[in-house]
């Protein structure tokens, strides 16, 4: 699948479950943004979120271009290290505002990596924030991934933040386990240890 099938293929799925389509906002955010460039896809929803303006719908989807340079959510010092880091990328995202929450979130998450894109469920990975039960209970209950395959992580790898203030939140993330002999060494078996499995969903 190329990319731009990936990204159609993301739009489709959620315009399908009601979800606006909205256009990228700005590489350079206006005057009342606190990033040099815009880093996330929920930047231009900031006003939203914090009650100073309304949701464009109850339910939104993004392609949002990103550039990570400086700041707490910076990739220019990973940038040649790994081979997953980049300063200018997009990032694809699915919003609901106040219309569902983490039980919906994970199950469109789910059904789009396993059902439009086939993905292996025995080779998906999940980890939830320390102290997020309610997430580890939707991922083994309600989706039925394995216990053994969701791990809880302290809030540098599992608590989202763009700053010091502003929204924030516990995340839940899917990584996909490319196999034995990508592992960086023994120690490389489970998500956030090595190469091996790869990051390819942040719920927050």
């Amino acid at each position: 699948m190329k990319s731009q099938e990936l990204r159609q293929a993301w739009i489709d799925f959620f315009v399908a479950k009601q979800h606006k389509l909205m256009p990228s906002a700005s590489l350079i955010p206006d005057a009342l943004s606190t990033t040099l460039f815009t880093i996330a896809g929920m930047e231009q929803f900031v006003p939203v979120f914090l009650g100073d303006e309304p949701a464009p719908a109850p339910r939104a989807v993004t392609v949002q271009r990103c550039l990570r340079v400086a700041g707490a959510k910076s990739d220019i010092e990973n940038v040649g290290r790994t081979g997953r880091h980049g300063t200018f990328f997009q990032m694809l995202g699915n919003f609901s505002f106040g219309d569902y929450y983490k039980r919906e979130a994970i199950g469109f998450a789910w059904e789009f990596v396993t059902r439009r894109l086939k993905l292996d469920p025995a080779r998906l990975w999940i980890t939830v924030f320390q102290d997020d039960d309610e997430a580890a209970r939707i991922w083994a209950q309600d989706i039925g991934v394995d216990p053994a395959r969701i791990t809880r992580m302290g809030a540098e790898d599992n608590f989202w933040a763009m700053g010091d203030t502003g929204p924030c939140g516990p995340c839940a993330e899917i990584f996909y386990d490319t196999g034995p002999e990508h592992a960086l060494g023994p120690d490389d078996t489970g998500p956030n240890f090595g190469n091996r499995y790869v990051e390819i969903w942040n719920l927050v």
